[in-house]
């Protein structure tokens, strides 16, 4: 029996990994990754390395075995058809047998566009029969936080979520969820919907950025039509994906990411980061 991590290099899969080590003997874990060179720490301290990418269904062949807890991570794709991507582990999965398969979606109180391909996912782990748990993953601090360059260039934060508030945690929250997932029992055939501990509004979140750096930054609400504008001019990304975050602003602002339930810090057992400490990291960086 092994756990096994997709995606394990990523953002939330190297958090995955590390607090899996802290629980449980390296060769126990399997690390799912498309780069053996980004692999090369973990592979140090004993973690077995398999090479797979969600894009070659074959690469899925005889990588799982009967017994097998899997944690399925959600692509991030967005123009390759993570469905189908997810399918491919799914139906890796299911051929093996494994014990649990486990998969980080999206809230289910989440409407936007973000959500469907979560949605599709979600009922093709349903419909495989497998043993599963649904880790539905609230907003995580970093989506803001990694993103401070244009505030602390304009001293503004610049969003499309009017008064709406966020309820975020941050990925090593996440993470710690999915690691007392795949290392205890009695998850079996459950959702999770898991959130920050408190839920902050923009200009809450510009008010601490003044306070940690010393300069005014305010919050500057816009439309959702000047939003795009916004993301597909000068941060220059592509139409089809700047729709997707200008629903996800829309989703805010009616409040479907505000949920403070505390699921998330009962499962870990520990509360969840505020969006001040993760702040104060990432202007340390």
């Amino acid at each position: 029996m092994s756990i096994v991590v997709t995606g394990a290099t990523g953002n939330l899969g190297r958090f995955v990994i590390e607090g899996l080590l802290d629980k449980v003997p390296a060769d126990q874990i399997t690390a799912v990754v498309r780069s053996q060179e980004k692999a090369a720490t973990f592979a140090a301290r004993g973690v077995k390395i398999a090479l797979a990418d969600y894009n070659t269904p074959e690469t899925f062949d005889d990588l799982f075995s009967a017994g097998d807890k899997v944690l399925l991570i959600s692509g991030n794709e967005f123009d390759k058809g993570r469905v189908g991507q997810h399918k491919v582990v799914i139906d890796a999965a299911k051929a093996a047998g494994v014990a649990l398969l486990a998969y980080t979606s999206a809230p289910g109180s989440l409407t936007a566009t973000l959500a469907d391909d979560h949605r599709e996912t979600e009922a093709a782990i349903l419909e495989s029969g497998l043993p599963y748990v649904l880790l539905r993953n609230g907003w995580y601090n970093e989506n803001y936080t990694e993103q401070l360059a244009p505030v602390l260039q304009y001293n503004a934060v610049t969003q499309a979520a009017g008064e709406g508030r966020v309820a975020s945690a941050a990925r090593a929250d996440y993470a710690a969820a999915a690691v007392a997932v795949l290392t205890s029992e009695g998850h079996e055939n459950t959702t999770y919907e898991l959130s920050g501990d408190t839920a902050w509004g923009f200009a809450e979140y510009a008010a601490e950025l003044s306070k940690q750096t010393g300069k005014q930054i305010g919050y500057n609400a816009v439309s959702a039509e000047e939003f795009n504008a916004i993301l597909t001019g000068p941060a220059g990304l592509p139409e089809p994906f700047a729709a997707i975050l200008v629903g996800v602003e829309a989703a805010i602002e009616k409040g479907e990411l505000a949920d403070t339930s505390g699921v998330l810090s009962r499962l870990t057992g520990r509360p969840t980061t505020p969006i001040a400490d993760s702040i104060a990291v990432a202007l340390k960086d």
